[in-house]
């Protein structure tokens, strides 16, 4: 299933204001933007967003309506949240999300290999 150009769209104006080193890269069955050279967010199929946050942020998260933990092998990776569309209605709600990305961006570990 196809991302939602949109929703990239609207995450590309708000990385713009942000003013960020920022590139993208076909990952995660999506488009993700990648600051720094780590991971930040990504528009997934089914209208979500997967976001890279603090653990902190994380835990808080996860409690909240519309937003679920990235699963892999059927284990949660901490640190990745889905935010469903329904937890994204305004482009408020979409860079609250964005902003907590970017906030744990410069301490995300990168998983570029030099």
């Amino acid at each position: 299933m196809a991302y939602n150009e949109k929703l990239a769209d609207s995450i590309r104006e708000i990385l713009a204001d942000a003013k960020v080193d920022v590139y993208e890269k076909k990952m995660f069955s999506g488009l993700s933007f990648l600051v720094n050279d780590k991971m930040c967010v990504s528009v997934a199929a089914n209208n979500r967003v997967l976001v890279r946050l603090s653990p902190d942020d994380y835990e808080e998260a996860i409690e909240q309506n519309g937003v679920e933990p990235m699963m892999r092998n059927g284990k949660a990776m901490k640190g990745y949240v889905f935010v469903n569309d329904t937890a994204l209605n305004t482009t408020k709600q979409l860079k609250h999300w964005v902003d907590l990305a970017l906030a744990f961006n410069p301490l995300a570990k990168s998983s570029k290999h030099k």
